[in-house]
């Protein structure tokens, strides 16, 4: 079964590195925040576990300083964003009940665009 959420046992478990590594990590990359639950519990996504994969194979296999691997995932994300153009809503003044019904289709249609390009930079595809 696949959980939404996992600790940071079950992350250090997941990735063979010690808890104590990944909250360093977690302080010298602003954009590795899990959610906090009651207790200050970590609970790390998928995402959030793909993103610390990513940073140990920088750090250990490709052998990127810690300053090195910031700059190169910020460079990544800065362009991912860059490359995704930001969706244009026209609202016009609504009139009859057949106006109102066409300017609902197209705001969920530019709510669609919306939501499909914050899937896109998350890179879940879903």
């Amino acid at each position: 079964m696949k959980k939404y959420f996992y600790t940071i046992g079950e992350v250090s478990n997941l990735l063979g590195e010690k808890p104590y590594v990944i909250r360093y990590w977690e302080s010298e990359f602003s954009f590795l925040r899990p959610r906090r639950e009651e207790g200050r519990i970590r609970k790390y996504s998928q995402e959030n576990i793909e993103l610390l994969r990513r940073i140990q194979d920088m750090l250990h296999n490709q052998r990127y300083t810690i300053e090195g691997a910031r700059q190169k995932l910020k460079e990544e994300r800065r362009s991912s964003r860059a490359a995704l153009p930001a969706p244009r809503v026209q609202i016009p003044e609504p009139g009859t009940a057949g106006e109102m019904k066409q300017l609902l289709r197209g705001l969920r249609s530019s709510l669609d665009e919306i939501r499909s390009a914050c899937r896109q930079l998350r890179g879940d595809g879903k």
